[in-house]
């Protein structure tokens, strides 16, 4: 069910009308990696965007697009027993640069838009900086959200369940 709520809210949030590249699939692959158990956690970032993607058209590069977010998921694997804010932060951070890198590479080696030269891989990536500056944003914004709200439900949880006990013991 949760992964549903997922699903849904970030195909929602990448249809809706945003800035550029300020979207929350990022930080939803790297959750996913972290929190969501076995398939779940490659499957859902990967069929939000799919989702998305029906509404939004499909593209020569969504290859690179999806494998970034793949191995972004993988990142979320390596933090897992390290979840604090510092290290997710810097994994966020590292998210964006992930699919910075990967889909940029991507656009270069697979479409017609700049030369198949080192000239033109370096073009492609400096053509891509204002929307790697939103890609950064959203995925810190969007981590925040969802680590913090997963954060703030176990903490309530914990809570009430330690009130439970206290009254049932009254």
């Amino acid at each position: 069910m949760t992964e549903l709520l997922l699903i849904w809210g970030a195909a929602a949030a990448r249809i809706l009308p945003h800035p550029s590249n300020f979207a929350p699939i990022g930080a939803m692959a790297l959750f996913g990696g972290v929190y969501l158990t076995g398939r779940k956690a490659w499957i859902t970032p990967l069929l939000a965007m799919f989702i998305s993607d029906v509404f939004l058209g499909f593209h020569s590069t969504m290859p690179w697009v999806y494998g970034s977010f793949f191995l972004i998921t993988l990142l979320g694997r390596r933090v897992q027993k390290r979840v604090n804010p510092v290290n997710l932060m810097g994994a966020s951070l590292v998210a964006s640069i992930l699919f910075y890198l990967v889909t940029n590479f991507g656009v270069w080696f697979s479409t017609s838009m700049y030369p198949k030269t080192p000239a033109g891989l370096v073009q492609s990536y400096v053509m891509a900086l204002p929307f790697f500056r939103n890609t950064i944003l959203g995925d810190l914004f969007y981590s925040s959200v969802l680590f913090g709200s997963y954060a703030l439900y176990k903490q309530l949880s914990h809570l009430k369940g330690v009130k439970a006990i206290q009254v049932g013991r009254l």
